[in-house]
Order: C-alpha cells, then sequence, then structure tokens
C-alpha cells in the first residue's frame, strides 16, 4: 500500500476521525531534505499496512493544515493517535526514529 495523500478538505476526516496511530509527512516538492524523505515514508506505508496509516500533505496546496498547525519549516512530521497529536519532529529523520516513534504509539 502507498501512503495517503492529504489536503485541507481530507485531513480531518483522515487524521482526526481515524481510530488509530497516524503519521502525517508535511512536505513540498521543492524541498530536497522531502524528497529524500519521501522513499522512507512508502516503506514505512508498506511496512506498516494495516497497522498504522502513513500521510504526506503537500504544504504548498495545504496552507490551512500548514497554519493550524504551525509548520515552520519542513519536513516536518506529526504523529497522532485517535485523533490526538502526540509527537512532533522537524527535518529529515531516519527511518529508525519514525519507526520508533510509530512503535510506541502501537
Amino acid at each position: 500500500m502507498s501512503e495517503i495523500h492529504l489536503n485541507d478538505a481530507t485531513f480531518d476526516k483522515e487524521v482526526l476521525e481515524y481510530k488509530g496511530v497516524v503519521l502525517v509527512d508535511f512536505w513540498a516538492p521543492w524541498c530536497g531534505p522531502c524528497r529524500m524523505l519521501g522513499p522512507v515514508i512508502e516503506e514505512l506505508a508498506s511496512e506498516y499496512e494495516g497497522k498504522a496509516k502513513i500521510c504526506k500533505i503537500n504544504t504548498d496546496d495545504a496552507a490551512e493544515k500548514s497554519t493550524q498547525y504551525r509548520i515552520a519549516s519542513i519536513p516536518t512530521i506529526l504523529f497522532f493517535k485517535d485523533g490526538e497529536l502526540k509527537k512532533q519532529l522537524m527535518g529529515l529523520q531516519s527511518k529508525e526514529e519514525l519507526k520508533k516513534q510509530l512503535d510506541a504509539l502501537l
């Protein structure tokens, strides 16, 4: 399974109303570190299929949610559980760190 692409209109349903763990990658196509993180996000989507929802949201297309969550730099990764924000990581992260955060919430 591939990651779920969100926008301002789908964010609440896919993330805040979801019962379970969700990783949301705030990114943009012009961001070098974001592009480096892309393959890692895709791998996590496959590895955590059925356990956690792995999502991406393009900050250029989602100004409302980027503002709401005070996204000051990208990539920024938000972790939610049962619709509640649990953790925020800024900057390029290793796959191991992202797995550690996901596993802690599962």
